[in-house]
């Protein structure tokens, strides 16, 4: 039987290359997007080009409702809920947290960091077994900012991320006994379009050459270590935060 995984956020970036990685292997996808529809359609096509099976679930995963009827939808298209991947996230243009607004730390934490537990606790209700469910896998998407602070630039997307990472350890020990693992990657510097949201399109490429490999790395590697996490050969590994950093 195929596993079933829900990817946040799966319209593009690192989203997009994990529902195409996974779909190689066989997975049923279900692609969360929050506003460009065609897009995660995209995806959607490229996951059964790769040989697995996709469904587009709208939602924002800042929002209570939108989670439950995303996780409700993707048990209604193929039966079970396997693995999360908490990959939905925001940035913000680049400035000093003495310039930020409420309106921008409020968005932050509430995508970041609320739509994570969320999406999490989701998952754990219909995963683990103390709630009949058959066990499974999260993996969150964090940050290399989270232990590099992102000073001048984005300390609220730093800080959202490093709750995230705090995430990710104490829900492998609460969820480990119920059969549920959580990892979390934490991308350095990567070469997506998340870096236009935040004002500087050419970032990664920039900023990549003075990190110790000397280039940014790619979805694709980021996607290859999420799918590491969720597979058997990592069935030991339980709240591990495994950077893709490139040394950074």
């Amino acid at each position: 039987m195929a596993k079933v995984v829900l990817i946040t956020g799966a319209s593009r970036g690192i989203g997009r290359a994990t529902a195409r990685l996974l779909g190689a292997q066989g997975w049923s996808v279900g692609v969360n997007y929050a506003h460009n529809v065609k897009a995660a359609q995209d995806t959607a096509a490229e996951v059964g080009r790769a040989g697995g099976h996709a469904r587009v679930i709208a939602g924002d995963v800042a929002q209570e409702a939108d989670v439950i009827a995303m996780f409700d939808a993707l048990e209604h298209a193929f039966g079970r809920v396997d693995a999360l991947v908490n990959n939905a996230g925001i940035v913000a243009p680049s400035m000093p947290l003495a310039d930020m607004d409420v309106t921008r730390l409020k968005r932050m934490f509430d995508v970041n960091v609320l739509g994570a537990y969320l999406c999490a606790r989701e998952a754990a209700r219909r995963m683990a077994k103390d709630r009949s469910g058959d066990g499974g896998a999260i993996v969150n998407v964090s940050s290399a900012a989270a232990r590099l602070g992102s000073p001048n630039e984005y300390v609220d997307y730093a800080g959202s991320k490093g709750a995230i990472d705090t995430m990710t350890i104490g829900l492998a020990k609460e969820l480990g006994p119920q059969g549920v693992r959580v990892n979390a990657v934490r991308p350095g510097l990567i070469d997506t379009d998340i870096h236009a949201s935040g004002g500087q399109p050419d970032r990664a490429a920039v900023l990549g050459s003075q990190t110790p490999l000397r280039r940014p790395g790619s979805a694709e590697e980021v996607a290859g270590a999420i799918v590491w996490l969720l597979s058997d050969a990592a069935s030991y590994v339980n709240g591990a935060l495994l950077d893709v950093a490139g040394g950074r």
